[in-house]
């Protein structure tokens, strides 16, 4: 088992707090006709995470910061657990892209990036079929109108976090790769 350093733990929460910054304060709110939804900066962080600090740092970076937001805001309380492990996976499959996959820098940052981003937007949306349709009893025409409104929001906000989060990822890239205790980009 690799050994957990100092220097790790802060880099991870540095980026959770980023990622918890991002979320609560770069956001527009989308009032819908089933609930609401919002556009937030808080999935570029999430995948600047796994690019930046590798799958598993990444993806606690991502899965810490994003459920420390839902739980300090009483909307999205509830959902701190699946927030949590959508997130995670969200950063951690970024990372494992970036860092194992034989292509150049850029297809590997782009395609990182692409993967995590509709990862989430699919993980969401599932949790949200199931919650309106099973848990809440929803009409099945009610669950999928909540369903399409909410994939409409999660895909621009994918699309936004993968324009934004590439060319940030491959600016910081070699800046952070001085303070990784581990290598992360496998070149």
């Amino acid at each position: 088992m690799k050994k957990i350093t100092v220097k790790d733990i802060t880099l991870i929460g540095i980026m959770a707090a980023a990622v918890y910054a991002s979320s609560a304060f770069l956001q527009i709110p989308i009032p819908t006709a089933i609930g609401s939804t919002r556009l937030h900066m808080g999935n570029v962080m999430c995948l600047l995470s796994g690019m930046l600090l590798g799958a598993t740092p990444g993806g606690l970076a991502a899965g810490i910061g994003s459920m420390f937001f839902d739980l300090t805001n009483p909307v999205y309380i509830m959902s701190a657990p699946f927030t949590f492990a959508f997130k995670f996976l969200m950063a951690w499959l970024c990372g494992n892209i970036i860092s194992k996959s034989k292509a150049k820098l850029k297809l590997r940052f782009i395609g990182g990036g692409a993967a995590g981003a509709f990862l989430y937007v699919l993980l969401y949306i599932s949790k949200t079929f199931i919650e309106n349709r099973f848990v809440l009893g929803l009409p099945l025409e009610a669950a999928m109108l909540t369903v399409v409104q909410k994939s409409i929001v999660s895909s621009a906000n994918a699309v936004i976090a993968v324009i934004v989060a590439v060319p940030l990822g491959l600016a910081m890239r070699p800046a952070a790769a001085k303070f990784m205790t581990k290598k992360v980009y496998g070149q």
